[in-house]
């Protein structure tokens, strides 16, 4: 007699209970369901979480307004009074050029590295990219646009031109007044780093003087021989 039975199909359906080899396969089908769901937890975690990289709630809100408002600030440029409303920390280049709308002087480095930016202020000159313009309230501005005579360029103006010294031009204005203020300086006696005795006026602006002196303009271009020469030129013809 065979120990051996048939399996009761019907008794399956109606819910009896599984054969092993059946019992096994349901129990591994419902262990990968639950592996797959608990796999997606870390997933759905780091979705919401925020990157790192993302900006933060203090980096996209609004500035806050300035804390001194604009005011209005009088100055004397180029022998013109012009009253500007800016706010107190506006640079002089800036107040020239985007509020008195005076752009012959040039925004290079920004850092007064450059001399781009170079203005005269009661004759001496200045990085205007590194002073505010409400400390030069009541004091003399000159610029470029107002080194020149009613009918001519100036003698520095008329010598950068017939000896060519430059070539694109950027620095040209900032050359121009720092040259100016140059020919000022030697003629009160002021020595440079070069001079032989500082105890005394220096005898002769050599070119070596004028090197010196006009060491804080940068020329990307390199025609610094040419901007020598116009010095030395200017200078022979105001001697």
């Amino acid at each position: 007699m065979s120990n051996d039975h048939p399996v009761d199909a019907s008794r399956e359906r109606d819910g009896a209970t599984p054969a092993p080899a059946d019992l096994t396969r349901r129990r591994f089908l419902q262990s990968a369901a639950a592996a797959a769901a608990l796999g997606s937890v870390p997933h759905l975690h780091a979705q919401n979480a925020p990157s790192q990289n993302a900006p933060s709630p203090a980096d996209t809100a609004t500035p806050p307004p300035s804390l001194a408002p604009a005011q209005p600030v009088k100055l004397d440029i180029n022998g013109r009074e012009y009253v500007l409303h800016i706010e107190p920390r506006v640079t002089l280049l800036d107040a020239l050029r985007d509020y008195a709308g005076l752009t012959g002087t040039k925004k290079g480095c920004d850092r007064g590295q450059c001399g781009a930016c170079t203005v005269l202020v009661e004759g001496r000159r200045i990085n205007s990219c590194l002073t505010l313009a409400v400390m030069h309230e009541g004091q003399r501005i000159t610029t470029v646009e107002g080194l020149a005579g009613a009918d001519a360029p100036s003698a520095v103006q008329r010598a950068f031109i017939e000896r060519d010294a430059l070539q694109c031009g950027y620095c040209t204005p900032g050359q121009v007044c720092s040259a100016t203020a140059c020919l000022t300086e030697f003629a009160a006696g002021a020595a440079s780093a070069v001079t032989a005795d500082v105890r005394s006026p220096p005898a002769q602006l050599s070119d070596a003087e004028i090197r010196e002196r006009m060491s804080g303009n940068l020329c990307r271009c390199g025609a610094y021989a040419n901007i020598v020469a116009a010095v030395r030129d200017a200078h022979a013809a105001s001697a």
